[in-house]
């Protein structure tokens, strides 16, 4: 390797060690900083290389997304910045439906680390025709639900929502390609907004999978 090219590396290896490490998003002066610092000791690194690599690594992180709630206010997920996340496609009319109730359960229990957003959508069987007032109100009076739910949302195809675009590009999330099965598959996110998993509908929201990721460090 020669001497631009491990230094650019190295240079790499540390983004990623601020990114890894600190609370906050890359930023340009983040960059600066570290470009600066090469240049002043006569490492010549292009610095559109340096930006183009750090937004890469912000495309990793959920939290620059945000999703309409049903409600008409919005769901920025950068809220959420220090608890996992759990996504998931839900519908009213699915032999999955009584999921809600588990869903609850473990908001309910864990939801001082994690944050649960159901997102309805009628891609699957037709099984989710309501309007944003007839779904949340079936959510309310037959489960109780008090964690957000989003606007009702494609999840497939090219016109998927930029968040289920998000969850099952790698190019996007960086972790892997994922298709979503049926109503009520799963998506764990980090405290960081990184994708730690994807759960097919038949696994429960209470099951040892997915409970044993927020049980870490209990």
């Amino acid at each position: 390797m020669t001497t631009p090219n491990r230094h650019f590396y190295i240079l790499g290896m540390m983004i990623v060690g601020f990114y890894i490490i600190s609370p906050i998003n890359i930023n340009s002066l983040t960059i600066n900083y570290l470009y600066n610092e090469y240049q002043y000791k006569g490492y010549y690194l292009n610095p559109n290389k340096i930006i183009i690599f750090a937004k890469k690594l912000e495309m990793t992180s959920i939290h620059s997304l945000h999703i309409d709630a049903i409600d008409g206010s919005k769901i920025n997920f950068a809220d959420f910045e220090g608890k996992k996340i759990l996504i998931v496609n839900v519908a009213s009319e699915c032999g999955f439906t009584p999921q809600y109730q588990q869903l609850q359960e473990l908001y309910e229990t864990f939801k001082d680390k994690l944050a649960i957003i159901a997102c309805p959508s009628n891609d699957f069987g037709g099984q989710e025709p309501g309007s944003h007032d007839e779904i949340q109100s079936f959510c309310t009076r037959n489960y109780g639900v008090t964690f957000p739910i989003s606007a009702k949302i494609p999840v497939l195809g090219e016109d998927r929502h930029p968040l289920y675009q998000w969850l099952c590009t790698k190019q996007e999330n960086g972790v892997m390609d994922a298709e979503v099965a049926w109503n009520f598959h799963k998506f764990l996110i980090d405290e960081k907004g990184i994708l730690l998993n994807a759960f097919p509908s038949a696994v429960s929201p209470v099951d040892a999978a997915i409970v044993d990721y927020l049980n870490v460090g209990v």
